[in-house]
């Protein structure tokens, strides 16, 4: 497999690689499909982590994942889809509409000039992680969040520091969510994190231990309940 085919197409079970695991994880789906996703050795350490690349998948890839997490979803009764970006806006929109909403409410990182500083928050990510921005979101929508029931979604959580942050905004806002949602929920390091809310993902990544080329699932790595 070539770096520009993942994220792109489903693997049969069959075609899914054993461990030890060379250069691609398979990760499931709730109905079993298979996606390969790219190991990523974590510099300085004997782990390594498989990522997902929301905005570079296929526009059905994308697809069925919106369709998965929506599905997980359904349970929490949510009235409003929050999109944290970059990666997690289209999924969000994506989300929203398979729920019958006719919009929703996306966070961004480009301060407006009509924006209020004070409901913003600093945001780093694991990908960016030497890159400190703001996290805003615009007054004009705080009515569509007023009473109602809302999903902030993600399109992966590893560190947990991304939706941490988006927390925070909504609790700046007066306007908590009911549950948190993602594509992909990467390892279980967030889990301590974001402990207050229910969390919801299409799919799990475990965290990976070894070598380049003998890559296997770490100890006590499990699909969170």
């Amino acid at each position: 497999m070539e770096d520009h085919d993942f994220w792109q197409d489903f693997v049969g079970a069959g075609e899914a690689p054993a461990a030890p695991f060379d250069r691609s994880y398979p990760a499931r789906l709730p109905d079993g499909r298979v996606l390969l996703l790219p190991i990523r050795p974590l510099k300085g350490t004997r782990n390594a982590i498989a990522s997902l690349i929301l905005n570079q998948a296929s526009f059905a890839f994308e697809a069925a994942l919106a369709d998965a997490l929506a599905e997980r979803l359904k349970a929490h009764a949510p009235e409003v889809v929050i999109g944290l970006p970059t990666l997690g806006l289209s999924l969000a929109r994506a989300v929203a509409q398979r729920l019958g909403h006719t919009r929703y409410v996306p966070l961004g990182t480009s301060r407006k000039f009509w924006y209020d500083p004070a409901l913003s928050v600093p945001l780093s990510s694991i990908t960016s992680p030497d890159s400190t921005k703001r996290l805003y979101l615009d007054p004009r929508l705080l009515p569509l969040l007023e009473g109602r029931r809302t999903v902030m979604i993600d399109d992966a959580i590893s560190t947990g520091s991304s939706m941490r942050a988006g927390l925070e905004l909504m609790d700046l806002a007066g306007r908590p969510p009911v549950v948190l949602g993602a594509a992909m929920l990467q390892t279980e390091r967030w889990s301590g994190l974001l402990d207050r809310l229910p969390v919801e993902g299409a799919f799990f990544s475990p965290l990976l231990e070894g070598e380049p080329g003998a890559w296997r699932v770490a100890a006590n790595q499990a699909p969170p309940a």
